[in-house]
């Protein structure tokens, strides 16, 4: 048999697609599992589908920076919210989602044997990335509350070191790292010569006056921070793979290489789709922010009367929530019970680079409170008799 590629063989399996699978063995699972919202695009968005179908030049390739109007709603949306400072047009670009995003960063800016920094718990979809472009993920701990050791991030630093990475609000804790700590991480990459890849897919969830900062925005120059922004979750996008970036502008050919070479361009439809989205603006999110906050309530409540066997943190943004479960039971094996007994799926902290104990990622985004009230009732109910059979 012809052999795969060592780097190939060295990536983590992915997640969610074995969870899936574990789900479709057991109909009826409920699933507190996967990172999505319940809610579809803004009528703006379909909308703009009109326009896509009476143009007639939109099945030819377009440009692989993105069509002009979407580039122009995003340049004004990061000035406007993130406060980025542009110097061109050309420090953005429009991607198929935040993980190619990531991906032609990584790629432009990383050589075999180049480490990466990552605050544990990470994003897995990011760790694979580096194992993939040939690079060495390097986890540094965060603390209880999950936020950021800013000692251990600097300690870990070497010479094959060319990024650190934070993803705030988090996935997988719901944590939003105080903008002091991303101000400080900022500093840290410009003095040391690094880049700042700032992941901020979950930018409008935020709950209880907790509060989110672009850290590009402590970088007037713009010469050293990589911010990725994605449409999947704040306006029910996941499936019309729309993200963008903002690049230093002396990265701008290399991204566009690799983005040429991968994909050529985002599908123009969902760029269409994508600027009516933006259209809308923020408020379309907002406007969900409370129905999930009072789903982030639940969980924190249901949890309570397990405190005794798992330890339940305080999450203030996205929509996910991290807990560790006092058990010796690996995770996986935890997470395949829950669904297989008690009808229920969560995704196990693991993957995310949580090896010592055993954690569960807990994502409330996507069922009604109805349904994710019969989950967590299944959840509590499943892990009380796991923990406590033992």
């Amino acid at each position: 048999m012809v052999g795969l590629a060592a780097r190939v063989q060295a990536v983590q399996s992915p997640i969610i697609p074995i969870v899936g699978n574990w789900i479709r063995q057991y109909p009826g699972t409920l699933s507190l599992g996967q990172g999505v919202v319940s809610y579809g695009p803004p009528p703006e968005a379909i909308a703009q589908l009109a326009q896509f179908h009476q143009a007639t030049d939109v099945h030819e390739y377009k440009a692989v920076q993105g069509i002009p109007a979407l580039v122009e709603t995003i340049a004004q949306k990061v000035q406007a919210e993130n406060h980025l400072i542009l110097q061109s047009r050309d420090q953005i670009l429009v991607t198929a989602g935040g993980n190619m995003a990531f991906m032609n960063a990584i790629l432009a800016i990383l050589d075999p044997g180049d480490e990466i920094i990552l605050p544990i718990p990470y994003y897995f979809n990011h760790e694979m990335a580096i194992t993939l472009a040939n690079g060495r993920p390097i986890g540094v701990p965060t603390d209880r509350h999950y936020q950021l050791q800013l000692d251990q991030i600097a300690a870990a630093i070497t010479d094959k070191t060319r990024a650190i990475v934070t993803v705030s609000p988090n996935n997988p804790s719901g944590a939003v790292y105080a903008p002091a700590d991303l101000q400080a991480v900022n500093q840290l990459c410009r003095d040391r010569n690094l880049y700042h890849i700032t992941d901020e897919a979950y930018e409008y969830f935020t709950y209880a006056g907790a509060e989110h900062i672009s850290p590009g925005c402590f970088d007037p120059q713009q010469t050293h921070t990589i911010s990725l922004f994605t449409l999947s979750k704040a306006y029910g996008f996941a499936s019309w793979r729309i993200g963008y970036m903002v690049i230093p502008l002396h990265l701008r050919e290399a991204i566009q290489k690799i983005q040429d070479t991968l994909l050529i361009c985002p599908p123009v439809i969902s760029q269409y789709a994508a600027l009516g989205a933006l259209q809308a603006g923020r408020h379309y999110c907002q406007q969900h922010l409370v129905a999930l906050d009072h789903k982030r309530q639940m969980i924190q409540q249901a949890l309570h009367p397990l405190e005794t066997l798992c330890t339940v943190p305080t999450s203030s943004g996205a929509f996910y929530l991290l807990i560790k479960v006092n058990t010796p039971i690996p995770d996986m094996t935890l997470v395949e019970q829950l669904i297989r007994n008690y009808g229920v799926a969560v995704i196990p902290g693991s993957a995310f680079g949580m090896q010592k104990g055993r954690y569960l990622r807990i994502a409330y985004g996507a069922l009604n409170t109805a349904t994710m009230a019969q989950g967590l009732d299944r959840l509590v109910q499943g892990l009380e008799n796991i923990v406590l059979d033992l």
